[in-house]
């Protein structure tokens, strides 16, 4: 097995990329993501972003870099309990550092404020790109989570994927974004949704508790059903990467 010190400087690299490209794709964007091409690049950018992150460090750490694709690896018993917190951490910093840098970039551009900018926060009501009310930003948090997880779960299972893993995965994402960002302006992931808010601050940081709840229960969920339909792993929930080989 891969050390842990390695593995987590894996995660917070990969999960710092899927945020700088992602969020950045419509921060460093004078164009409004509500306009079609904005929403396109967007989902574009987080898929092609975590597709290239997996393919790079799937063989060091298992390519989460999302703190729900830990948690739904957990519940299946596909990945280790002791490894779940410090993963998740590694994910947030990463995630923050990237939301850091973006700023840095950003504010080169005349008149950019972070107060008068979303700054790709994600949000619901009167903070949802197309007005969505809480139950609606709640109910596809949770099912696109939900079938994020499971899509990396299959593929995982699946050794005859192991080549084009990265690329179903990514696509999966980039689906996700697209169907998710008129109403919530696409999270999926909490490590991605809190490092924006952290910034953003104020109304960000007041409904960052959806962006976890939603996204892990539907991780959680995607678990169980997981372990219910292939059974459960070695009782050590031996760390799997996405090669599906155990490391």
């Amino acid at each position: 097995m891969v050390a842990l010190g390695k593995r987590l400087w894996a995660e917070s690299v990969g999960t710092a990329w899927l945020v700088f490209v992602g969020c950045g794709s419509a921060v460093l964007d004078p164009g409004g993501v509500l306009q079609g091409s904005g929403a396109l690049e967007m989902s574009l950018a987080f898929g092609l972003a975590f597709a290239t992150a997996s393919y790079v460090f799937r063989e060091t750490s298992g390519a989460h870099f999302n703190p729900a694709v830990t948690i739904g690896f957990t519940v299946a018993q596909r990945f280790p309990v002791r490894d779940l917190l410090p993963y998740i951490a590694a994910q947030l910093v990463g995630a923050t550092l990237a939301a850091a840098f973006l700023v840095y970039v950003a504010s080169g551009r005349p008149g950019f404020e972070i107060a008068a900018s979303d700054f790709a926060a994600n949000g619901f009501g009167a903070h949802s790109p197309a007005d969505y009310p809480l139950h609606s930003a709640l109910v596809i948090e949770f099912a696109l989570s939900f079938v994020f997880v499971i899509a990396c779960l299959l593929v995982v299972d699946r050794k005859e994927l192991a080549p084009v893993a990265p690329l179903v995965t990514g696509a999966c994402l980039m689906l996700a974004y697209l169907v998710s960002i008129p109403v919530t302006n696409g999270a999926v992931n909490p490590a991605r949704s809190t490092a924006q808010a952290l910034f953003v601050g104020a109304w960000a940081l007041d409904q960052l508790w959806l962006f976890w709840a939603a996204p892990l229960s539907g991780a959680v969920a995607a678990g169980v059903l997981f372990s219910l339909m292939h059974g459960n792993a070695d009782p050590s929930a031996k760390l799997v990467d996405e090669r599906g080989d155990v490391a």
